[in-house]
């Protein structure tokens, strides 16, 4: 059964550690990330919190870093392609011998914070090994399968997938609204405690499976 993964790994056993200590202000999220070869990883990564001049610099002076490119500017956002040509065994190993996916991936604070999707739990157990076995550190914040339902491929619980569903098929996040809390509660056959509690929860477990991952612990 696919198995969803988020941890933690420090930037010293991954990418960035040097451009993340020199600019400790700027924040990395991978758009996608693609084995280019045998000891090395290409990543596409949106850079956050400083300016291109800044981020440039460090990425030119860090070890990790082969190649980089800037390919777009938005705002304050840009968009770099690079080549990670050190501390990248853990990443190589989960793309080929754990045959991994890269949901998402961000940098900042001397650490890297990853959601990764593995085929079944075994393929996420050689990962564990090989951290293991070469003093890598992986540490696993959450593990969850999917179970093929709706519901466990959004973090969800039944309860509030239905929930969810019942509320946005009713027009309850329509602006205006189409139908109150107290209304929807009554056609569900719930309390009206039960059911802001379950749509609470459930739009929670939604931010935090999608828009949320990598800033866990913010403000710590």
């Amino acid at each position: 059964m696919a198995t969803i993964i988020r941890g933690t790994v420090p930037a010293t056993e991954f990418a960035l550690a040097h451009t993340l200590e020199t600019v400790p202000a700027a924040e990395f999220e991978c758009e996608r990330i693609v084995k280019s070869g045998e000891q090395s990883i290409m990543p596409l990564l949106w850079v956050r919190g400083t300016d291109p001049e800044t981020i440039e610099d460090a990425l030119a002076a860090d070890p990790s870093v082969d190649e980089v490119t800037r390919l777009s500017t938005f705002d304050d956002e840009y968009l770099y392609e690079m080549e990670w040509i050190d501390h990248v065994r853990l990443l190589l190993h989960m793309l080929t011998n754990g045959e991994a996916t890269i949901l998402d991936a961000y940098g900042r604070d001397g650490r890297w914070e990853l959601r990764v999707l593995y085929p079944n739990r075994d393929h996420f157990s050689t990962t564990h090994e090989f951290a293991e076995d070469h003093g890598m550190t992986f540490d696993v914040e959450s593990i969850r399968k999917m179970d093929g339902e709706p519901a466990g491929r959004f973090g969800l619980t039944d309860d509030q997938y239905e929930a969810l569903v019942a509320a946005a098929d009713a027009g309850y996040y329509e602006v205006p609204r189409e139908v109150t809390l107290e209304e929807l509660a009554d056609e569900l056959d719930v309390s009206h405690q039960a059911l802001s509690e379950q749509l609470r929860r459930g739009t929670g477990a939604l931010l935090e499976d999608t828009l949320l991952v990598g800033m866990a612990g913010e403000g710590n």
